[in-house]
């Protein structure tokens, strides 16, 4: 394991840029992410993660540098004064522990042409998310796929960040090990993937809709999840084979299912077949 470094100033310039990762400017730059908490730290190791860099608040340290020593040994351990570490760490009660890893680009990908994001997934369990904003809701649909064993994320480009710490945190781990492909062009991804006999289904409240339950749903299968507030675009469904929707009880004051819920109540009726 390398020599611990130690920094006591909140000022220092490597405590600033470890702060600014926190924005996606910064994050994109650097081609670096954080992540707070033991369970994240054990979780990127049984993954295959090295972290560059492995930040301890200086009253905990002793605890956790035997855990780097063992798990991610070529990781820079970096010891922080309280003040210092507080600059950094996102979390209301922090464990004392932050990682910094670089970009995964063995299974995160960008795709500009349709086609190739398509060929990209066409092998896989697959689940597609348009314009999901919310770090917490992507994050979460993220953590679901891997509890329902779907393997690859086709996102729009314009869904939040997957490094952003909140879809991180909410993803628990997944965002270590799920393959994750973001396309400008989601709808020309979709219809590449239709025309190779995959079967893409919107979950959308359209007029031709058909009841999640009154399908035959295969392994094949590719759904697509929308934004939070306005659904599906008009592009997409066109793109779709077909639409489905989850049925609720009416009178009961919700239309809708929250974006990753209703993910996770297709990926769990997914994973049934």
């Amino acid at each position: 394991m390398k020599e611990a470094i130690y920094i006591s100033s909140r000022t220092n310039q490597f405590v600033i840029r470890m702060h600014s990762l926190s924005d996606k400017k910064y994050r994109d730059s650097e081609r670096l992410f954080r992540f707070d908490g033991l369970k994240l730290f054990e979780e990127s190791a049984a993954c295959g993660i090295s972290p560059e860099y492995v930040l301890l608040r200086e009253d905990i340290a002793d605890r956790y540098l035997p855990l780097i020593a063992d798990k991610t040994p070529s990781a820079q351990p970096v010891i922080l004064s309280g003040p210092a570490f507080s600059k950094i760490t996102e979390e209301k009660a922090p464990q004392g522990i932050i990682c910094v890893a670089g970009y995964i680009d063995r299974l995160h990908k960008s795709f500009d042409n349709n086609s190739d994001a398509a060929a990209a997934a066409a092998d896989e369990d697959v689940i597609a998310v348009e314009s999901v904003q919310d770090p917490g809701n992507l994050g979460t649909v993220i953590r679901s796929a891997a509890a329902f064993g779907v393997g690859t994320l086709l996102l729009s480009s314009d869904c939040a960040d997957i490094y952003h710490p909140r879809t991180v945190r909410a993803a628990m781990g997944a965002v270590f090990s799920r393959r994750i492909i973001r396309t400008s062009d989601l709808p020309g991804a979709l219809k590449s993937l239709s025309s190779s006999g995959r079967r893409v289904l919107g979950a959308a409240l359209s007029s031709d809709a058909v009841r999640l339950s009154d399908i035959s749903v295969k392994r094949s299968d590719i759904f697509v999840i929308g934004n939070e507030g306005h659904g599906l675009s008009e592009a997409v469904v066109a793109a779709c084979n077909g639409t489905v929707f989850i049925p609720m009880p009416a009178g009961r004051g919700v239309e809708a299912l929250n974006a990753a819920v209703a993910a996770s109540v297709i990926m769990s009726e997914r994973k049934r077949c």
